[in-house]
């Protein structure tokens, strides 16, 4: 079987192409394991190397996901299955409101119709997001059962990503499952526009002897998940039984409650005698703003239920960073 990733050159793409690979087969149309001959990694821009993790059988093809000739030549096999990640990310989305319809909802359309045009209905895991909720809800743990109520442009392209999901599965086009992220940390590398990337750079740039700047206070509340947890989480998702995930193809998936203050107390645990850049907090209205939009809490008792994995603790996060990224 062929696996396409789309967002396939970003961390969590690639990761999770090394993972399929790692396991060599994915069940298929037959609904039962098939042997994966054909991954391909496809983003808007690709590296010029391969990197360690991925053979032969994988190949990066750099494209825009709202090109929908492009998206329909990647759909050229009946017996394969999406990953579907790439996104235009949250502080990105309220500052263009036009690429992020474009993108996030355009792309996914029209992934959704090259796979309709198969007739065979694939599957599709799509990666939504906790974003999807809402200030309406903020007082409450949000579960699968709550109201979608976005506050950012964002959050809004999740929810109705997921709706696309949902419909086009009851109509038999596809057999879609929606993954709804928490922030996923730690992400090596720089920062990007994500109203989330804080939640990795308090924890990756201590440990690089560098300066953090926080852009939201010590106090502030959000769910996380490991990287390890959320590809290993997507395999799964991807591997459940339809008949068991029901109508609502969308799954709040695991994660760990922290607070920044709680994150910092943890990264000076694990780091032990290692020297730590300095940590501040320099607030910034517009990510504050879009952060306060988001749910402080999450309930994944259906994730549990079906098998997905959730984390030890927040230690054993940055312990998995230390060890892939840090100590190498």
């Amino acid at each position: 079987m062929k696996v396409l990733i789309t967002g396939g050159a970003g961390f969590i793409g690639t990761r999770l192409g090394m993972r399929i690979l790692q396991l060599g087969a994915l069940t298929g149309l037959s609904g039962k394991p098939e042997k994966v001959d054909e991954l391909v990694l496809f983003d808007v821009s690709v590296p010029a190397t391969k990197p360690a993790g991925l053979d032969g059988r994988a190949k990066f093809v750099a494209g825009d996901i709202a090109d929908q000739k492009t998206i329909a030549g990647l759909i050229d096999r009946d017996d394969m299955s999406v990953f579907h990640l790439a996104s235009l990310v949250s502080g990105h989305g309220e500052q263009d409101f036009d690429l992020a319809m474009r993108v996030n909802l355009d792309g996914h359309r029209y992934l959704l119709e090259a796979l309709r045009a198969r007739n065979c209905k694939p599957r599709i895991v799509f990666a939504s997001s906790s974003a999807s909720f809402g200030i309406p809800a903020m007082t409450a743990t949000v579960s699968d059962l709550t109201k979608q109520t976005p506050q950012t442009t964002y959050g809004m392209t999740k929810a109705i990503g997921e709706m696309f999901i949902n419909d086009y599965t009851r109509k038999g086009f596809v057999d879609g499952r929606a993954a709804r992220l928490p922030s996923v940390i730690v992400r090596p590398g720089k920062p990007n526009k994500a109203a989330s990337s804080w939640a990795s750079g308090v924890i990756r740039e201590p440990l690089a002897g560098v300066e953090c700047v926080l852009p939201v206070k010590m106090d502030t509340r959000h769910p996380v998940a490991g990287y390890r947890t959320v590809v290993d989480g997507f395999v799964r998702l991807h591997e459940v039984d339809g008949a068991a995930i029901g109508p609502d193809r969308a799954v709040n998936f695991p994660s760990v409650q922290i607070t920044v203050s709680g994150l910092v107390e943890a990264l000076k645990r694990v780091a032990g005698n290692r020297h730590l850049g300095a940590i501040r907090v320099e607030e910034d209205p517009f990510v504050a703003k879009i952060v306060a939009g988001w749910p402080t809490a999450t309930n994944a008792d259906r994730a549990i239920t079906l098998g997905l994995p959730r984390d030890l603790d927040l230690d054993a996060i940055i312990k998995a960073y230390i060890e892939d990224y840090v100590d190498v």
